[in-house]
């Protein structure tokens, strides 16, 4: 499961973007939320690995 939730962040030159995703624990099945600021490019990838 994840919830996609990107915001974008512009600081001088670069453009940066935080993305959001939603991860099942295991163990205790509770849902905890990952947060990353990586390039647009790469968003994609982060929210497609377990």
């Amino acid at each position: 499961m994840a919830k996609k939730s990107v915001a974008s962040l512009q600081t001088g030159s670069k453009r940066l973007t935080k993305a959001i995703k939603m991860v099942k624990s295991p163990k205790s099945g509770a849902y905890t939320f990952v947060e990353a600021v990586m390039v647009p490019e790469k968003v994609n990838d982060f929210l497609a690995k377990k």
